[in-house]
């Protein structure tokens, strides 16, 4: 399974994993556990007030849930795993586009911009997880 990553052909279905991965784990990392931005902050209070360790615990989820889809993007030959990767860097950002969706439309007015950017994001996510990787070269079409 792992093995064999070294030996098929470039996917950009898996490469999209691992670098979006990369950037979901670093964003968690760097941007809410280490330095949290005010409108982060702000637009995440809703969630943060129930959840325990507040900011800290969503960073995490960002860090392992983008560690996982890295995993996924370098497992060849394993769809379901895939699958489960493209669920790991959807669901973060569906949530903060709920979160900053429901901070609009109550307390925060100002996360309107964040909460449309973090929809399209997960939709983004979604319609590249239904996409086939492009044939091999021999076996495309010839230009004419």
């Amino acid at each position: 399974m792992w093995g064999a990553a070294a030996r098929r052909p470039f996917s950009h279905r898996r490469a999209f994993l691992v670098v979006l991965g990369t950037g979901w784990a670093a964003y968690g990392r760097l941007g809410i556990i280490d330095n949290p931005r005010y409108g982060t902050a702000r637009g995440l209070a809703d969630i943060t007030r129930h959840t325990p360790g507040g900011l800290d615990t969503l960073g995490w989820m960002w860090v392992v849930l983008g560690a996982s889809a890295v995993l996924a993007g370098l497992a060849a030959n394993c769809p379901r795993v895939q699958a489960f990767g493209y669920v790991a860097v959807a669901v973060p950002a569906g949530l903060w586009a709920g979160a900053f969706a429901a901070a609009a439309a109550t307390t925060y007015a100002e996360a309107v911009g964040s909460a449309a950017a973090w929809g399209a994001f997960a939709i983004g996510v979604v319609l590249v997880s239904g996409m086939d990787d492009p044939p091999p070269p021999h076996l495309r079409k010839a230009r004419r």
